[in-house]
C-alpha cells in the first residue's frame, strides 16, 4: 500500500469525498498558499486535485507554470463541458436561434400546458423552502431511484441559500403548478447577474405532448431575457437521463478541466506506469 495525502478543496467529489460540486472554480487567491511553507511543504501533501476549471485561462496556465518550475506531475482527470445562455438579447431572437424541434419543446406547446389547467409559476424562497425541497426530493426519488438531497446536503444548501441572501443574490425556487399541483421545480440561484440552474424536478408522463422540464426552463430563460440586471442564465454542466438537452439550449459552452498535481518521486513513477 502506497500512503497518499490528497489536498481537495470543497466541492472537488475525488477518492470518496463527497460534498456538493463547485464548477467554474478560480485559484487566483490560492496560488501563494500553494507555494507557500506549510500547505506547499513536501509532508503535508502529495497529491492535490483542483476540479472544475475554466480551461485556457490564466488561471490554469499559472498552474502548468508553477508544475514546470516545481518539477511536479500535472495530470488531467477529468473534462466537462459547461453549457449557458447569454440573455443580452431578446427572448424572441433566443427562440429563432434553436431548431425546430427544440423551439417546440421550448416555448410553442405553451398552448397544449395552459389547457391542462390553471397554470401558475411562484418563487417559494422564503416562505416554503421546507416544502419545495421535500417535493424536489419526492420528484428525483420517483425518476431516478433517490432523493437529491440527504440530511446532511440538505442542511448545507439551506445554509448557503441564507449566505447567498447576505452576499446580494437571490434564490429562485421556481415551482410550476397545474391547477394548484406543483409539477415542475427547478432550484436556481441568481447571483451576480447570472442565473444558476443548479436543479431540476418535474412529473414525467404529465402528458405525452409536453416535455415539463424544458417547458419550465423555457419561462425562466424567458424571465432572464426581459430582466436588464440579467446578462446569463447558466445551466451548468453534465447531461439529462436520456439526452444532452443542454447542448441544445445553450448559446454559450465553457471547457473545464479538472486536474492533479503529483508530487514525490515515487507517486508520480507510479502514476506514469498507470499510464
Amino acid at each position: 500500500m502506497v500512503p497518499i495525502h490528497c489536498l481537495q478543496l470543497v466541492g472537488t467529489n475525488y477518492r470518496r469525498v463527497s460534498t456538493p460540486r463547485a464548477e467554474y472554480n478560480d485559484l487566483s487567491t490560492f496560488y501563494d498558499s500553494l507555494s507557500a511553507e506549510g500547505v506547499g511543504s513536501e509532508r503535508s501533501w502529495s497529491e492535490a486535485v483542483f476540479r472544475d476549471l475554466i480551461d485556457g485561462t490564466p488561471e490554469v496556465d499559472r498552474l502548468r507554470q508553477l508544475c514546470r518550475e516545481r518539477g511536479w506531475l500535472l495530470r488531467t482527470v477529468h473534462q466537462d463541458t459547461a453549457y449557458h445562455i447569454a440573455t443580452d438579447i431578446s427572448f424572441n431572437d433566443y427562440l429563432a436561434s434553436l431548431g425546430s424541434n427544440t423551439r417546440l419543446r421550448l416555448f410553442n406547446r405553451r398552448k397544449v400546458l395552459e389547457a391542462c389547467g390553471d397554470i401558475a409559476i411562484d418563487n417559494l424562497w422564503p416562505n416554503k423552502v421546507e416544502h419545495f425541497f421535500h417535493r424536489l426530493n419526492e420528484l428525483h426519488t420517483i425518476r431516478w431511484g433517490a432523493p437529491c438531497f440527504g440530511r446532511l446536503s440538505l442542511d448545507f444548501h439551506l445554509r448557503f441559500l441564507s449566505r447567498i441572501v447576505e452576499e446580494g443574490g437571490r434564490p429562485e425556487l421556481s415551482v410550476l403548478s397545474c391547477d394548484n399541483k406543483d409539477v415542475s421545480l427547478l432550484y436556481n440561484v441568481r447571483y451576480e447577474g447570472r442565473v444558476y440552474n443548479i436543479q431540476a424536478g418535474y412529473i414525467e408522463g404529465f402528458h405525452r405532448k409536453l416535455a415539463l422540464g424544458t417547458l419550465h426552463l423555457g419561462y425562466c430563460i424567458e424571465m432572464a431575457c426581459s430582466d436588464p440586471e440579467v446578462d446569463s442564465f447558466d445551466l451548468l454542466a453534465g447531461e439529462g437521463k436520456n439526452e444532452n438537452y443542454k447542448k441544445r439550449l445553450a448559446n454559450r459552452e465553457s471547457l473545464m478541466v479538472s486536474l492533479m498535481v503529483v508530487r514525490g518521486r515515487f507517486l508520480k513513477l507510479l502514476y506514469w506506469l498507470k499510464h
